[in-house]
């Protein structure tokens, strides 16, 4: 059955729709956790904390931290592999150029590939760079609120980061409307309010985001 479902491209598109909702979920949770850096040191330090200590005494330390990282990582690569390999089944399906052209899609659609590469490169960059601080010359173990204040008070950490975040609001605009059609809970009717919730939840992603290395960048948190 299992193997039915992941052959079936019908059950790769589901897979794709289930783990990217199960990413956009922790973006949200991610997202809301950043934006405590404008209470101050103490505030994001101790919600930083907070996720390392989640469900003790009965889990031991960072061990609900770690059954998340290992679910996102699962979700990441389903996610990753589904899309490819309908990308390379949907090639195979037309080897010949249309000889009319298709209705211009919309740029979301058109980036959704490139897009899911930057984010996925960015993902790998932003762990070695806030978690384990292989890449982040300044790095100290215990900080999180003095480490992100240093890494964005370089250039290419901001444009990087931006960069990434624009890719990752068009992903969720256009892939949020597409797992509810591959879920069957678009329609006629819920069209417009799905299309409109997606783009809701693309832009509050964006600028929730965003706004952590702008407000670096004008002394807002320091």
């Amino acid at each position: 059955m299992t193997r039915t479902l992941w052959d079936s491209t019908v059950g790769k598109k589901t897979i794709m729709a289930v783990s990217g909702l199960i990413m956009l979920g922790y973006l949200v949770v991610h997202m809301v956790g950043n934006l405590k850096i404008f209470f101050g040191p103490g505030t994001f330090d101790g919600y930083a904390h907070w996720l390392r200590t989640l469900g003790e005494p009965v889990l031991h330390y960072e061990w609900a931290l770690w059954i998340v990282r290992v679910g996102l990582v699962a979700a990441v690569v389903l996610h990753g592999v589904s899309a490819y390999q309908l990308s390379r089944r949907d090639i195979r399906a037309r080897p010949a150029k249309y000889v009319h052209k298709r209705p211009r899609a919309s740029y979301a659609t058109r980036t959704m590939r490139w897009g899911g590469i930057i984010v996925a490169l960015f993902i790998v960059w932003h762990i070695l760079d806030l978690t384990t601080g292989t890449v982040h010359t300044s790095f100290e173990a215990g900080r999180p609120y003095q480490n992100v204040v240093d890494t964005f008070s370089t250039w290419y950490s901001n444009v990087i980061y931006i960069t990434a975040v624009l890719a990752m609001g068009l992903h969720v605009q256009h892939g949020f409307w597409s797992a509810a059609q591959t879920l069957g809970v678009g329609n006629a009717t819920r069209d417009r309010i799905l299309k409109t919730l997606a783009n809701v939840l693309a832009t509050v992603l964006t600028v929730g985001f965003i706004s952590v290395p702008v407000a670096v960048m004008t002394g807002v948190v320091s």
